[in-house]
Formats: structure tokens, C-alpha cells, sequence
């Protein structure tokens, strides 16, 4: 019989919530000389055991395609034009080139993207207690991006919650507990461990591509807010979904992102928003495993706060 899903996540109280905040803050990774947060949990020798999980040479994206058109989830989408050629060029003696140009909301609702640890701002202050002053209309003076330039390389470990459930996919408002996660990993016969990349699967992208899109802002799956209390004792060191992590309606009243400000705030967690694992899971089902050598590579942006991305996973 398949697991049923467990009785709805209790809201959190302000107070029950800025407890846990304070908790998780306490026992986040000493930060080391750069101020990465928790991907200092990725050691040289944890790259090196996460490349022997290279057994088949398979390599999965685990981005979605760049959306162009506006929709209920992406009222502002990314623009791409061509530059070039024109519409003589190309059709004549010589050489031409075709060029096109990119503009993108980072941070929007649908595609793909890092959020770096300068992202959000909590009571004044950023990761580390770093002043939220240092981001500007300029761009932002530290924890941006640019932590990122050499990339993440890690163990990645796909967590699938429908799976677990019995479902293709997790109603929106649905919440993913730390019961879920460790249920999940003993349905998948794997385990969390220090410096990895967790990836959890909510069936966001599967819904979209079945039912439509919809106004995610009012309603999406995500993890309830004590369930960061797993990944602090997993030393996980990045969080990915096909979601953005966070579930609306909000387990807390007062704070409508409560998994971004933890993981980011307060654990110094780099978060990996709206995923696709569609293409993902039919590869560990065949080759009976869910963990995986992870890469991902943000662009080098200096002063960003995010960048778009398309993690790889090699099996």
C-alpha cells in the first residue's frame, strides 16, 4: 500500500517561527575565509567521492526551458531577439553572423535559477548578519554570485515526495515535512549526508505541463519551514525543487518565503529554484539509485543576487 500523505503541516507562530530561525542560525557551518555559507561543506575530498559516482556516463539537465511567453506564473518572461542578420544579410556573397540578445527577471516563477546568499534580507541584515545595506541600487557589495564562479560540484540526492505519496504531483499548498524527506529516503534506499546537493521533487513541473499553468504566487507546493531542521542536521550545502522551496499559503502568517529566509538567511544555504526532474527520474528508476555527481555553474555576475542556471546531473 502506498504511504498517505501525512495530516496537513501546523502553521508556525511568529514567535514559534523567529525559535527556529534562531536555532538553525546557531548551527550553521562556521564560515570560512570567502563567507560560502554552507557550500564549505563541500570539501575537496567530498568532489572527489562524488565523482566515483559517475557509473554510466549519463547526463541529465535539470533545468527547464527558458520561458519567452507571459503566462499566469510569469507575467514578466524573459525577452530574446535576434540582432542579426537582417533581412538581407545571409542571403548574400560573404560573411555575416546571426546574434540575438537575453534579458531575464532572475528571480521570477518560473525559470530556472541560483539564489546566492545575498538574496534575502531579514530584520536588516543578511547571512552572517552581514547589513543589508550592502546591496544597493548598484548591485550587491558581498555574498553575491560571485561566491559561486567555480562552480558546485557535489554529491546531489533526488528526494521524489509523489513518489513517496502515491501521486504524480503535490497539490499546491501541499507541504513537505522532515517525515517526508526521511520516509522518502528509506522508500529510495538512499541517505542524506554531509555537503550534499538535495533535490526534492514536488511534481511542480509534471502539473504545469499537464494542467496549465497557474498563479504559483497564491498557491504552490513547497517544504514546511521546520523541515530545514533535517537538511541542518544532514549538513546539507545546497537545496534544489522543482518548486522554489517554499509553499503558499505560507506556514507562517507574518513571512510569506519562510524556507528562503532560513535556508539562506539564516543557514547560509544556497537555494536552486524551479527545477525540472521530469527527465531525471526515469533515469535513477532504471539504474536503481537516486544519487548522483551534481554540477552546477552560475554565470560570472559580479554584484548579482542570482543567476539563471542548468545544473547537470551525472550518473
Amino acid at each position: 500500500m502506498s504511504p498517505q500523505p501525512p495530516a496537513a503541516a501546523r502553521p508556525l507562530s511568529a514567535a514559534a517561527f523567529r525559535d527556529l530561525y534562531r536555532r538553525l542560525r546557531e548551527r550553521a557551518p562556521a564560515d570560512g575565509e570567502h563567507r560560502r555559507g554552507a557550500l564549505d561543506l563541500i570539501t575537496p575530498e567530498r568532489v572527489v567521492a562524488a565523482a566515483a559516482e559517475v557509473r554510466s556516463g549519463r547526463t541529465v539537465s535539470l533545468a527547464a526551458p527558458v520561458e519567452t511567453r507571459p503566462g499566469p506564473d510569469s507575467p514578466e518572461p524573459a525577452t530574446h531577439r535576434m540582432t542579426a542578420p537582417t533581412d538581407r544579410e545571409g542571403h548574400e556573397h560573404g560573411l555575416y553572423f546571426a546574434r540575438d540578445r537575453f534579458a531575464m527577471n532572475v528571480h521570477g516563477d518560473v525559470d530556472s535559477h541560483l539564489d546566492a546568499l545575498c538574496h534575502v534580507m531579514f530584520d536588516g541584515e543578511l547571512y552572517g548578519g552581514v547589513p543589508a545595506g550592502t546591496v544597493t541600487p548598484d548591485g550587491a557589495g558581498t555574498l553575491t554570485v560571485d561566491l559561486v564562479r567555480d562552480g558546485i560540484v557535489g554529491r546531489g540526492v533526488l528526494l521524489d515526495i509523489p513518489r513517496l505519496r502515491g501521486v504524480p504531483w503535490l497539490d499546491p499548498g501541499d507541504q513537505v515535512t522532515a517525515e517526508d524527506l526521511a520516509a522518502a529516503e528509506t522508500a529510495q534506499g538512499t541517505r542524506v549526508g554531509p555537503g550534499d546537493v538535495l533535490l526534492v521533487r514536488v511534481g511542480h513541473r509534471l502539473r504545469r505541463r499537464t494542467l496549465g499553468a497557474w498563479d504559483v504566487t497564491r498557491a504552490r507546493a513547497g517544504l514546511h519551514p521546520t523541515a530545514m531542521g533535517f537538511l541542518a542536521e544532514r549538513e546539507v550545502s545546497v537545496l534544489g525543487s522543482d518548486g522554489n522551496s517554499d509553499a503558499a499559503p505560507s506556514a507562517v502568517a507574518e513571512v510569506p518565503f519562510p524556507v528562503h529566509v532560513l535556508a539562506v538567511n539564516a543557514m547560509g544555504v544556497h537555494l536552486l529554484d524551479w527545477l525540472d526532474f521530469e527527465e531525471l527520474v526515469p533515469v535513477c528508476e532504471e539504474q536503481g539509485r537516486w544519487h548522483f555527481l551534481c554540477v552546477v555553474a552560475p554565470l560570472r555576475l559580479p554584484a548579482a543576487t542570482g543567476s539563471p542556471v542548468n545544473p547537470i546531473a551525472v550518473l
